[in-house]
């Protein structure tokens, strides 16, 4: 089992900037490819961003691109979502989850073994 606890969701005004952290434990970190997806009132749960397993590969959707970074920490078992040029449209309950499939899949997410709980992200204009 891979456990996952995101953190650092919160209110704030429209172009403000958050960063959210996952953090992960209980299997090899390293070995999975994270992604972080959104959920909004009455809308399903979306891809956001995602991240190999070295990092060195990134991908996002259309909608945060050039406003949001992914990131990880392969020795501190974390993942980060850096949002900046925040919009009210980015309102949504963030989870985070754990992939055991190649990047190339990441946006897909039946290919997530594991997921948080979320965290709240809330964006006032």
């Amino acid at each position: 089992q891979l456990q996952l606890v995101e953190s650092g969701g919160g209110l704030v005004q429209a172009g403000g900037s958050l960063r959210l952290s996952c953090a992960a434990s209980g299997r090899t970190f390293s070995g999975y490819v994270m992604g972080w997806f959104r959920q909004a009132p009455g809308s399903e749960r979306e891809f956001v961003a995602a991240i190999s397993l070295s990092g060195a590969r990134t991908y996002y959707a259309d909608s945060v691109k050039d406003r949001f970074t992914i990131s990880r920490d392969n020795v501190k078992n974390t993942v980060y979502l850096q949002m900046n040029s925040l919009k009210p449209e980015d309102t949504a309950v963030y989870y985070c989850g754990a992939s055991a499939y190649n990047s190339i899949y990441s946006q897909e997410q039946a290919k997530y073994a594991y997921w948080g709980q979320g965290t709240q992200v809330a964006v006032s204009s």
